[in-house]
């Protein structure tokens, strides 16, 4: 498994990160049993037998039963807590919390970020966690206050760094600012499936990003300032590896052909070429997959084992054929 340093630290990271939001089961308050550990541990044994050991979590994930289940998980494997890498998001409130009544909404008071960490280390049975994210932008956000979060969690030994979540560049600019703890990630959308991050900084004569596109310029920002830039969904849930498509979906049977084609060509899996499709940007994109099926694991830890890169011509041949016409 290829490695990255995260950014002006030690720490090796895989390139690949198991994204853990399923690992609860269902998104309700039902308790989790022993199939879900059982699957968990399977899940988790893939992954470090790649050279995976670093994992992605929320407190949201299935209403916090992901985390539940993966320190299950950990206990079970007896695996040793510091030789894995574990970070958490927090910031989105449920509709009817705390009270009835209550909007969905984000939320990144001290307070609730305070109350948020101490909940994630006690269902991940941890004393620290290596990473916490902001997830999504908070429209009533205190910069100030989020840095005094920052610190005093930072201080008390909770977390040892920082990052975002689906964050524009000015709302990093803005948080920076402010903030004593460098950011180091920001995870943001972005697959072959799903390539606007890319696409937008070449539609300056024509064309425009689809209207849930709200962080132009994200990735170029990350490279720039030396923060990593994770892909949330980057296997776009199989839509171009073999998932049959749905009749909405018929025009990304072109692409799906394409990417089976090339993985022919390399004797890899389909999962391979669109993790290394996002590999191949200079930015060093962390894809964090968020599947269970040991399986796709698998395939998906082709594109990130070093023996093989996509092409130029490859990697643009796919581009061209997902965005669904040529370049300006």
């Amino acid at each position: 498994m290829l490695t990255q340093t995260l950014p002006d630290t030690d720490i090796q990271l895989p390139r690949l990160m198991l994204g853990c939001m399923l690992m609860g089961g269902r998104w309700n308050t039902d308790p989790v049993d022993s199939n879900h550990v059982n699957r968990a541990c399977s899940a988790i044994e893939a992954a470090i037998s790649l050279g995976i050991n670093a994992f992605d979590h929320a407190d949201i994930y299935c209403k916090g039963k992901s985390e539940q289940v993966f320190a299950a998980a950990l206990d079970e494997m007896r695996l040793n807590r510091e030789d894995l890498f574990l970070q958490s998001k927090c910031g989105i409130r449920f509709l009817d919390d705390p009270e009835p009544g209550f909007p969905g909404r984000y939320d990144f008071s001290s307070k609730h970020i305070l109350a948020s960490v101490d909940g994630i280390l006690k269902r991940l049975h941890t004393d620290y966690i290596d990473l916490l994210l902001l997830h999504r932008p908070d429209c009533l956000m205190d910069p100030e206050e989020v840095a005094e979060a920052f610190d005093q969690l930072h201080n008390l030994g909770k977390v040892r760094y920082f990052g975002v979540s689906n964050q524009s560049p000015t709302q990093m600019d803005l948080l920076r600012k402010w903030l004593d703890q460098p950011l180091k990630v920001n995870q943001i959308q972005i697959s072959l499936d799903y390539p606007l991050q890319i696409d937008s900084g070449i539609l300056t004569t024509k064309g425009k990003p689809l209207p849930q596109f709200r962080a132009e310029g994200a990735l170029d920002y990350c490279h720039l300032h030396n923060i990593i830039p994770q892909a949330w969904s980057p296997l776009a849930k199989g839509v171009l590896s073999g998932k049959p498509l749905k009749e909405s979906e018929a025009h990304k049977q072109a692409t799906a052909d394409l990417v089976k084609q090339i993985a022919e060509k390399h004797s890899v899996s389909r999962e391979a070429v669109l993790i290394n499709w996002l590999m191949r940007h200079p930015a060093k994109i962390q894809p964090v997959i968020g599947t269970m099926n040991t399986e796709r694991i698998q395939n998906a830890a082709e594109g990130a084992q070093g023996h093989w890169t996509l092409s130029r011509e490859e990697w643009y041949e796919l581009f061209i054929s997902s965005r669904g016409a040529p370049l300006p």
